[in-house]
């Protein structure tokens, strides 16, 4: 054992869990670790500007390593700024220790200015969250969170750090935590039960989420859904779950959406994987699935199994594994028939796909010569100018189905997405992106509204010359929310005459991100012509210096 104080205690345990990373913003509550750090200089510090940036940023980089990162943030105040990242990585998990300093323990009954609860104010968006009182549990604390953090399903930690546990000296053994094997097996009669029913189904669809990625899953969710001949559908869709070029594969859905329910009508059996089944935001009155369907849930969550909808068969266990097991019994009990009709099946749902296809290249060509351009056509030109081995990271929310529709996005780790509702991963996210894939190119399309939450990040991006290029989808509007507001007078009121005048989404004074980039020493410019974009694209990223461009589109719906 050795004599640290708990700051040194806290660096050491950072090296041993193999960070490379501190995403921080700092404060004078953590003071103590900010002034042991000059003695680690193999732990980075990435200043942020505001604390969602730091959180964003986390988010992202632990999202692109697939390991847990660490996020440093300032009491309760600039905690209460990083909690809508936070939020994010809870209800995406991922992989995050987030953690702030607070007063000394001495000082708590006086109520300190900028103190309080801390744990009481995280709790609810973290797997496990802990005030470390003593520097003898510092290791204990650490490694708890690195493993919690990692466990699945992933998700968010928290740790507070009172000054005088940073400060005081304690004997410590540093080890950090075991690396962590969770390819578990699922159970051989749910396995079982589950192809009996999907091998002798008429019309089975395949419904995804992100713990398909998270798994590492997509090439074996792949071949089962080619051995079934299945549409697959994504619940969620911010990493790479299916090749989004593959014939099956039809696209996210909508479930604040009531017209959603048809996507599933007639499927007498559905696998549901690695996804939340359904996870809404408006509500809708009827249930997505007819009572008839038949539903098989496989996934490493088990809150998520059965949460909402009556299942057949629910299996415990790893995708990855899971899947692959599923796929080996998929081919002993399927008779020639039918794997005859999962390959018609197949057939048609191509068909359809490719005519979809070609009805929306036709609805955007009417439409591709307008001005303000639209969004196809800025996806278009983004698509011709970027680097083949671009990584995209996605927060363009009502411009997103036309950047996918743009892009071929079928490698995983090629593409990473907002998650969580909660706006502002965008900026900062793509920042961690390219900070874990710093020989891949990274391009954030980013809405013009989602960008000005934490848009502080083309400061970080210049600061330590992060090359990510952003691109603005400038439609001047909260352009989601006028979407909404069309559900709920056209669906949910049932009412075809009122107009809506938008109240408050729509941004009178023109956002100005190209000037409030070079204001940042970000290089940036201003793009009305399509024709402009491939160039200017092609001119950013050769640079090796972050840029942004700020493209002005069409609004309207």
């Amino acid at each position: 054992m050795a004599t640290l104080t708990g700051k040194h205690t806290l660096a050491q345990m950072l090296i041993a869990e193999g960070v490379e990373y501190i995403f921080g913003n700092p404060g004078t509550s953590e003071t103590p670790l900010l002034d042991v750090l000059q003695d680690y200089p193999q732990l980075r510090y990435i200043q942020a500007l505001q604390e969602g940036t730091a959180v964003g940023m986390a988010d992202g980089y632990a999202r692109a390593t697939g390991r847990p990162a660490f996020a440093n943030i300032h009491i309760a105040g600039g905690l209460a700024n990083g909690i809508s990242g936070l939020y994010n990585a809870f209800r995406g998990g991922t992989p995050l220790v987030l953690t702030a300093g607070n007063s000394d323990t001495r000082m708590m009954l006086h109520e300190p200015t900028l103190s309080g609860n801390l744990v009481e104010m995280t709790s609810q968006f973290t797997k496990w969250s802990a005030e470390v009182l003593h520097p003898s549990d510092l290791p204990v604390a650490v490694r708890r969170a690195f493993k919690e953090a990692k466990t699945p399903p992933q998700g968010p930690v928290f740790l507070s750090f009172p000054w005088d546990t940073m400060d005081d000296t304690s004997d410590v053994e540093i080890a950090g935590s075991s690396p962590g094997f969770f390819r578990t097996r699922p159970d051989t009669a749910a396995i079982e039960q589950a192809s009996r029913l999907l091998s002798q189904a008429k019309n089975p669809i395949i419904i995804l989420g992100d713990r398909v990625a998270q798994s590492g899953a997509s090439a074996e969710l792949v071949q089962v859904a080619e051995r079934l001949g299945a549409r697959v559908y994504a619940a969620s869709f911010s990493e790479v779950n299916f090749p989004t070029s593959h014939p099956l594969y039809g696209g996210m859905f909508n479930t604040s959406n009531p017209r959603t329910k048809d996507l599933f009508a007639g499927a007498d059996v559905v696998l549901a994987v690695g996804a939340n089944i359904f996870s809404s935001f408006l509500y809708v009155e009827d249930a997505f699935l007819e009572t008839s369907t038949k539903l098989i849930h496989l996934d490493n969550a088990p809150w998520e199994v059965e949460k909402i909808y009556a299942t057949e068969v629910g299996i415990l266990c790893d995708p990855k594994t899971g899947l692959a097991e599923l796929s080996q019994a998929l081919d002993q009990d399927m008779s020639a028939a039918a794997k005859e009709s999962s390959a018609t099946r197949a057939t048609s749902w191509g068909e359809q796909k490719r005519s979809a296809d070609e009805a929306q290249k036709k609805r955007a060509q009417a439409k591709w010569e307008n001005r303000p351009m639209p969004v196809e056509r800025m996806m278009h030109e983004l698509a011709q100018g970027v680097p083949t081995n671009t990584i995209l990271a996605n927060e363009a929310i009502t411009s997103s189905p036309a950047l996918m529709g743009a892009f071929t996005i079928d490698e995983p780790g090629s593409m990473y997405a907002i998650r969580g509702g909660a706006l502002g991963w965008g900026m900062p996210g793509a920042l961690g992106v390219q900070l874990a894939n710093p020989g891949r190119p990274v391009l954030a399309v980013v809405g013009d509204g989602a960008s000005l939450y934490t848009v502080q990040a083309l400061w970080t991006a210049c600061r330590y010359n992060i090359p990510v290029v952003y691109a603005i989808c400038n439609n001047r509007a909260y352009r989601i929310l006028k979407v909404n507001m069309d559900i709920y007078l056209r669906s949910m009121l049932q009412d075809g005459e009122r107009e809506s005048a938008y109240m408050g989404m729509d941004f009178a004074n023109p956002l100005n991100l190209a000037g409030m980039a070079q204001a940042m020493g970000v290089a940036s410019s201003s793009i009305e012509d399509p024709a402009e974009i491939k160039g200017a694209v092609e001119k950013a990223f050769a640079t090796g210096k972050p840029a942004l461009l700020d493209i002005t589109i069409d609004g309207s719906l």
